[in-house]
């Protein structure tokens, strides 16, 4: 009896995320050779790839050369890049929300993986959690739905928040819209459908609203926020049609670890099957351009 080749997978990115979840998942994965680490600040990368008994990489492109897959945790401008030179070699992606920040960004890698043949899949993580994924999948099946409202309110960068605000430029530059705003489009699109209108005014701080028309006749809002009131913070998506009121599970499963473990199995199905994951570039694309129209259509000087 052949046994099966594990995959073997890079991992790019050194960060809180990385050394929280995309790493402990990609080490523990069965079906994965965690083949090494390769991060901006050399340092960094040599501390994790000990703690995840791997190896540092000196460049980006050396971990490329070496793997079959990449695992990207890296801020969307410095994720776009790397992603599409190794879709471009034909190696599979595993990549972090958004996508890109830019529409072009985007579609280079969209346009990459399909020149590569790379399969691929977005984390986008209630896609992946396991509580969410058979209530997602039942409200999917439903036609029928009126409205929807969804409300992402973080605090970390609150005045009153409890833990320190998190040291990523990004995110202080773009705001809730595209870090949280991923989050909110991934549970509407597969429900209400497409999005065909946007507009968008902001609230305080970094808080957006956005106003939704959907290819399915239905109007959804959403609400994002990662400056709000510590106690005012949390996440609510509501559905509402025909059948009546339908809401987001509060406990969405078993933790960030175990869903990004859901996310590499659905990239090596689909990179045996050569079927696309409903979670694949693509979408990340789709959720890019949603997100670029409502930035375009804010109310902000």
């Amino acid at each position: 009896m052949t046994m099966q080749r594990k995959t073997r997978v890079g991992l790019f990115g050194t960060g809180p995320w990385a050394q929280r979840v995309h790493g402990p998942a990609l080490a523990a994965h069965p079906g994965v050779e965690l083949t090494g680490v390769w991060g901006r600040r050399p340092e960094a990368a040599e501390a994790l790839a000990e703690t995840l008994s791997t190896r540092a990489y000196p460049t980006a492109d050396a971990l490329i050369e070496d793997v079959d897959a990449v695992a990207v945790a890296l801020p969307p401008d410095v994720q776009a890049p790397i992603a599409a030179r190794a879709a471009r070699a034909g190696r599979h992606l595993l990549l972090d929300k958004p996508v890109a920040t830019t529409v072009d960004h985007a579609r280079e890698v969209v346009d990459a993986a399909a020149a590569g043949g790379a399969a691929s899949v977005v984390f986008l993580t209630l896609r992946f959690s396991s509580a969410v994924l058979p209530w997602l999948a039942e409200q999917a099946l439903r036609d029928d739905w009126f409205t929807a409202h969804a409300a992402w309110l973080g605090s970390i960068y609150a005045r009153d928040a409890e833990q320190p605000a998190v040291a990523s430029p990004w995110r202080h530059a773009k705001g809730a819209l595209w870090d949280v705003g991923p989050h909110a489009l991934s549970v509407l699109l597969p429900v209400l459908g497409d999005v065909t209108a946007v507009t968008a005014a902001d609230g305080p701080e970094d808080t957006t609203h956005l106003l939704l028309r959907h290819d399915s006749g239905a109007s959804s809002t959403v609400t994002l926020s990662l400056t709000a009131p510590a106690k005012a913070g949390g996440v609510d998506i509501e559905l509402r049609g025909a059948d009546g009121v339908q809401r987001l599970p509060e406990v969405w499963g078993d933790g960030p670890v175990d869903a990004y473990a859901r996310a590499v199995d659905a990239l090596l199905a689909s990179a045996a099957s050569g079927e696309p994951d409903r979670c694949d570039v693509r979408l990340g694309l789709r959720i890019t351009e949603i997100l670029a129209a409502a930035e375009r259509a804010s109310t902000a000087p």
